[in-house]
């Protein structure tokens, strides 16, 4: 039986200031399948991740970017993340004075409100559901409860900010999660709870883009396909396999096959 497309990248020209970063992007993420995006730095994965999520300083040149049938390049981040679109950052911004219990109620609740505007059967947190559905998703992903008193990612190790995202994933319930680089900066522990946490998260139902340098989150993580970006476009794409293969030899082997073919 075909899985259902989630999310099309089509001939997607993208870029930042003038430059064009995305040379043709083409991409499409069923239900149910986990997509891994590597490449090196400068090649244009998080430009990719910014792009689909609406990032205002970002310009789209050409093509289309279609998620659960919608062209989303005509709508803001807001109305993205309200649709089922939720972007884990490579860094995650402090927000002193806001505690991350109180962040994450307010985006969840929007979320939940555009869902029940739509038809779907939900509603929004009263307080009473919203304290007892975060304490449940703390003790699922490992989190200690302290962290919902806190200021939003003020004062967080490297590892303490990722796990805030994975536990704003668990939240919201998005349909569509962009990973940008969750792996930078984690220790090898705090990697594993991370990618735990990825994993309890999963659904069949759900689609992901996991944009990593290197095959030690996939490693935890297991992907249904691998793909290299190099110079704004995608230049191969297979199975696990091939993060196996660039782990063993490099970027540098298919840079020169890649400019090989070109010329």
């Amino acid at each position: 039986m075909s899985k259902e497309p989630l999310l099309i990248i089509e001939d997607l020209h993208a870029g930042i200031e003038g430059q064009e970063i995305l040379k043709g992007v083409n991409l499409t993420v069923n239900r149910g399948e986990i997509h891994a995006m590597m490449g090196p730095n400068g090649s244009g994965k998080s430009t990719l991740a910014y792009v689909v999520a609406g990032h205002p300083n970002y310009e789209v040149h050409a093509g289309r970017v279609t998620y659960k049938g919608e062209n989303v390049l005509e709508l803001g981040p807001d109305e993205r993340a309200q649709l089922g679109l939720f972007l884990a950052f490579q860094y995650p911004t402090a927000i002193p004075g806001v505690t991350m219990a109180n962040f994450l109620r307010v985006a969840a609740n929007s979320v939940r409100q555009a869902r029940s505007e739509a038809g779907q059967d939900v509603e929004v947190f009263t307080p009473r559901e919203f304290r007892r559905t975060l304490r449940e998703r703390m003790a699922q992903l490992n989190i200690d409860e302290s962290i919902a008193t806190r200021y939003l990612n003020d004062g967080f190790s490297g590892g303490e900010k990722k796990r805030a995202e994975i536990l704003q994933m668990a939240m919201i319930e998005p349909e569509m999660c962009i990973m940008d680089e969750t792996d930078s900066g984690l220790d090898i522990d705090a990697l594993r709870t991370v990618s735990d946490g990825v994993n309890k998260l999963f659904t069949e139902q759900m689609g992901m883009l996991l944009i990593t340098h290197y095959q030690r989150m996939l490693n935890y993580i297991s992907p249904t396909f691998v793909h290299v970006m190099m110079d704004g476009r995608i230049v191969r794409s297979g199975g696990p396999e091939v993060a196996a293969e660039l782990e063993e030899k490099g970027y540098d082997w298919l840079k020169d096959q890649v400019t090989a073919g070109a010329a």
